[in-house]
Protein backbone atom coordinates (compact mmCIF):
# COMPACT_ATOMS: atom_id res chain seq x y z
CA UNK A 1 0.00 0.00 0.00
CA UNK A 2 2.89 2.44 0.94
CA UNK A 3 4.39 1.60 -2.74
CA UNK A 4 1.29 3.01 -4.45
CA UNK A 5 0.99 6.03 -2.15
CA UNK A 6 4.13 7.21 -3.21
CA UNK A 7 3.46 6.05 -6.64
CA UNK A 8 -0.13 8.26 -7.04
CA UNK A 9 1.50 10.68 -4.83
CA UNK A 10 4.43 11.41 -7.60
CA UNK A 11 2.18 11.65 -9.74
CA UNK A 12 0.61 14.64 -7.82
CA UNK A 13 3.74 16.74 -7.62
CA UNK A 14 4.47 16.21 -11.14
CA UNK A 15 0.70 17.92 -11.86
CA UNK A 16 1.80 20.39 -9.45
CA UNK A 17 4.98 20.86 -10.89
CA UNK A 18 3.04 21.22 -14.05
CA UNK A 19 0.30 23.65 -12.79
CA UNK A 20 3.57 26.20 -11.40
CA UNK A 21 5.09 26.06 -14.93
CA UNK A 22 2.36 27.22 -16.66
CA UNK A 23 1.44 29.82 -14.24
CA UNK A 24 4.84 31.27 -14.81
CA UNK A 25 4.74 31.32 -18.31
CA UNK A 26 1.66 32.77 -17.72
CA UNK A 27 3.04 35.70 -15.57
CA UNK A 28 5.56 36.38 -18.07
CA UNK A 29 3.33 36.55 -21.69
CA UNK A 30 1.20 38.48 -19.69
CA UNK A 31 3.85 41.19 -18.52
CA UNK A 32 5.11 41.05 -22.07
CA UNK A 33 1.56 42.20 -23.48
CA UNK A 34 0.93 44.74 -21.25
CA UNK A 35 4.66 46.07 -22.13
CA UNK A 36 4.42 45.70 -25.33
CA UNK A 37 1.04 46.01 -26.53
CA UNK A 38 0.83 42.58 -27.54
CA UNK A 39 -2.08 41.45 -28.22
CA UNK A 40 -1.57 38.18 -29.68
CA UNK A 41 0.55 37.07 -26.50
CA UNK A 42 -2.45 38.62 -24.39
CA UNK A 43 -4.62 36.31 -26.14
CA UNK A 44 -2.39 33.30 -25.55
CA UNK A 45 -2.81 33.85 -21.82
CA UNK A 46 -6.44 33.86 -21.93
CA UNK A 47 -6.85 30.67 -23.86
CA UNK A 48 -4.06 29.21 -21.46
CA UNK A 49 -6.04 29.81 -18.29
CA UNK A 50 -8.22 26.72 -18.66
CA UNK A 51 -5.27 24.23 -18.84
CA UNK A 52 -4.39 25.80 -15.20
CA UNK A 53 -8.37 25.33 -14.42
CA UNK A 54 -8.09 21.38 -15.76
CA UNK A 55 -4.28 20.72 -13.97
CA UNK A 56 -5.76 22.01 -10.91
CA UNK A 57 -9.37 19.87 -11.40
CA UNK A 58 -7.40 16.72 -11.50
CA UNK A 59 -5.04 17.52 -8.68
CA UNK A 60 -8.38 17.79 -6.42
CA UNK A 61 -9.44 14.62 -7.38
CA UNK A 62 -6.07 12.74 -6.92
CA UNK A 63 -5.80 14.38 -3.37
CA UNK A 64 -9.55 13.29 -2.42
CA UNK A 65 -8.94 9.85 -3.98
CA UNK A 66 -5.67 9.65 -2.22
CA UNK A 67 -7.30 11.28 1.01
CA UNK A 68 -10.11 8.71 0.87
CA UNK A 69 -8.24 5.15 -0.11
CA UNK A 70 -5.06 5.30 1.83
CA UNK A 71 -5.89 7.33 4.94
CA UNK A 72 -2.61 9.47 4.91
CA UNK A 73 -1.49 10.73 8.45
CA UNK A 74 1.38 12.66 9.80
CA UNK A 75 3.67 13.95 7.01
CA UNK A 76 2.22 12.25 4.76
CA UNK A 77 -1.49 13.94 5.26
CA UNK A 78 0.20 17.61 5.81
CA UNK A 79 2.18 16.87 2.10
CA UNK A 80 -1.80 16.10 0.24
CA UNK A 81 -3.51 19.12 2.19
CA UNK A 82 -0.44 21.26 1.49
CA UNK A 83 -0.84 20.17 -2.54
CA UNK A 84 -4.66 21.49 -2.58
CA UNK A 85 -3.88 24.19 -0.85
CA UNK A 86 -1.17 24.91 -3.43
CA UNK A 87 -3.07 23.80 -6.57
CA UNK A 88 -5.57 27.00 -5.10
CA UNK A 89 -3.21 29.06 -5.04
CA UNK A 90 -1.46 28.71 -8.54
CA UNK A 91 -4.87 28.88 -9.94
CA UNK A 92 -5.46 32.26 -8.21
CA UNK A 93 -2.51 33.56 -9.75
CA UNK A 94 -3.19 32.30 -13.43
CA UNK A 95 -6.32 34.26 -13.03
CA UNK A 96 -4.64 37.52 -11.86
CA UNK A 97 -2.39 36.93 -15.30
CA UNK A 98 -5.29 36.47 -17.26
CA UNK A 99 -7.03 39.76 -15.84
CA UNK A 100 -3.62 41.85 -16.60
CA UNK A 101 -3.17 40.10 -20.53
CA UNK A 102 -7.62 40.84 -20.47
CA UNK A 103 -6.46 44.27 -19.82
CA UNK A 104 -4.05 44.63 -22.24
CA UNK A 105 -5.88 43.17 -24.82
CA UNK A 106 -8.92 45.78 -23.88
CA UNK A 107 -6.64 48.79 -24.78
CA UNK A 108 -5.13 47.43 -28.17
CA UNK A 109 -4.10 48.88 -30.02
CA UNK A 110 -4.04 52.09 -27.36
CA UNK A 111 -1.55 51.00 -24.53
CA UNK A 112 -3.29 50.43 -21.70
CA UNK A 113 -0.59 52.71 -19.51
CA UNK A 114 1.12 55.84 -20.20
CA UNK A 115 4.78 56.00 -21.07
CA UNK A 116 5.32 57.92 -17.91
CA UNK A 117 4.67 54.63 -15.39
CA UNK A 118 5.94 52.33 -17.59
CA UNK A 119 9.33 52.15 -16.10
CA UNK A 120 7.45 51.62 -12.60
CA UNK A 121 5.81 48.32 -13.65
CA UNK A 122 8.44 47.77 -15.49
CA UNK A 123 10.46 46.95 -12.24
CA UNK A 124 7.59 45.47 -11.05
CA UNK A 125 7.24 42.80 -13.49
CA UNK A 126 10.57 42.29 -13.14
CA UNK A 127 10.42 41.14 -9.65
CA UNK A 128 7.41 39.27 -10.65
CA UNK A 129 9.24 37.22 -13.11
CA UNK A 130 12.34 36.45 -10.73
CA UNK A 131 9.74 35.19 -8.25
CA UNK A 132 8.37 33.10 -11.02
CA UNK A 133 11.27 31.37 -11.78
CA UNK A 134 11.96 30.98 -8.33
CA UNK A 135 8.43 29.50 -7.52
CA UNK A 136 8.91 26.46 -10.01
CA UNK A 137 12.39 25.85 -8.95
CA UNK A 138 11.58 26.08 -5.39
CA UNK A 139 8.68 23.67 -5.82
CA UNK A 140 10.84 20.94 -7.98
CA UNK A 141 13.29 20.28 -5.26
CA UNK A 142 11.25 21.38 -2.13
CA UNK A 143 13.98 24.39 -1.81
CA UNK A 144 13.24 26.17 1.61
CA UNK A 145 16.26 28.44 0.86
CA UNK A 146 14.44 29.96 -2.24
CA UNK A 147 11.09 29.69 -0.14
CA UNK A 148 12.86 32.35 2.20
CA UNK A 149 13.62 34.43 -0.67
CA UNK A 150 10.58 34.76 -2.20
CA UNK A 151 9.14 35.66 1.33
CA UNK A 152 11.62 37.98 2.24
CA UNK A 153 11.94 39.73 -1.05
CA UNK A 154 7.71 40.69 -0.82
CA UNK A 155 8.41 44.11 1.01
CA UNK A 156 10.05 45.31 -2.53
CA UNK A 157 6.92 44.48 -4.38
CA UNK A 158 4.80 46.14 -1.64
CA UNK A 159 7.19 49.29 -1.84
CA UNK A 160 6.88 49.83 -5.88
CA UNK A 161 2.95 49.34 -5.28
CA UNK A 162 3.11 52.20 -2.98
CA UNK A 163 4.57 54.10 -5.65
CA UNK A 164 1.47 53.49 -8.46
CA UNK A 165 -0.85 55.70 -6.04
CA UNK A 166 1.61 58.66 -6.47
CA UNK A 167 1.04 58.60 -9.99
CA UNK A 168 -2.87 57.51 -9.76
CA UNK A 169 -3.65 60.65 -6.91
CA UNK A 170 -1.47 63.39 -8.75
CA UNK A 171 -2.98 66.47 -10.48
CA UNK A 172 -0.67 66.22 -13.04
CA UNK A 173 -1.73 63.36 -14.46
CA UNK A 174 -2.14 63.09 -18.03
CA UNK A 175 -3.41 60.09 -18.60
CA UNK A 176 -7.06 59.24 -19.66
CA UNK A 177 -9.13 58.08 -16.96
CA UNK A 178 -9.35 54.93 -18.44
CA UNK A 179 -5.59 54.32 -18.25
CA UNK A 180 -6.23 55.72 -14.78
CA UNK A 181 -8.75 52.62 -13.84
CA UNK A 182 -6.33 50.53 -15.75
CA UNK A 183 -3.27 51.48 -13.70
CA UNK A 184 -5.18 50.72 -10.10
CA UNK A 185 -6.07 47.62 -11.14
CA UNK A 186 -3.38 46.05 -12.85
CA UNK A 187 -0.95 47.51 -10.10
CA UNK A 188 -3.48 45.50 -7.60
CA UNK A 189 -3.02 42.51 -9.76
CA UNK A 190 0.78 42.19 -9.58
CA UNK A 191 0.59 42.93 -5.92
CA UNK A 192 -1.44 40.40 -5.29
CA UNK A 193 0.96 38.20 -7.70
CA UNK A 194 3.38 38.82 -5.17
CA UNK A 195 1.22 37.62 -2.35
CA UNK A 196 0.16 34.35 -3.58
CA UNK A 197 3.60 34.18 -4.07
CA UNK A 198 4.29 34.31 -0.47
CA UNK A 199 1.57 32.10 0.11
CA UNK A 200 3.27 29.12 -2.07
CA UNK A 201 6.58 29.75 -0.15
CA UNK A 202 5.08 29.80 2.72
CA UNK A 203 3.25 26.54 2.33
CA UNK A 204 6.54 24.46 0.34
CA UNK A 205 8.57 25.75 3.89
CA UNK A 206 5.36 23.92 5.92
CA UNK A 207 5.48 20.54 3.78
CA UNK A 208 9.41 20.50 4.80
CA UNK A 209 9.64 21.99 8.36
CA UNK A 210 6.07 21.73 9.53
CA UNK A 211 5.54 25.37 10.43
CA UNK A 212 4.24 28.24 8.73
CA UNK A 213 6.94 30.83 9.06
CA UNK A 214 6.23 34.87 9.31
CA UNK A 215 6.48 37.53 6.47
CA UNK A 216 9.37 38.87 9.04
CA UNK A 217 12.79 38.01 8.52
CA UNK A 218 13.40 37.62 11.70
CA UNK A 219 11.24 34.99 11.99
CA UNK A 220 13.13 32.89 9.00
CA UNK A 221 14.97 30.97 11.26
CA UNK A 222 14.81 27.32 9.67
CA UNK A 223 16.85 24.86 11.55
CA UNK A 224 16.51 21.86 8.68
CA UNK A 225 19.67 20.07 8.13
Amino acid sequence: MRVIFNEELGLVADDLDRMAAKVRDAIKKAGRSLMDCDVETAQEVIDGDADIDNLQASIIDQCIRLLAKQSPVATDLRVVVSTLSLSATFERMGDLARHIAETARRSYPEPTLPAEVIPLFKQMQDFLDVMADRLVEMLSDRDTTIAEQIIVSDDQMDKLHQQTFSYALSDDWKGSRQQLIDLILVARFMERLGDHGVSAARRVVYIVSGFDPSKDPKDLDLDLD
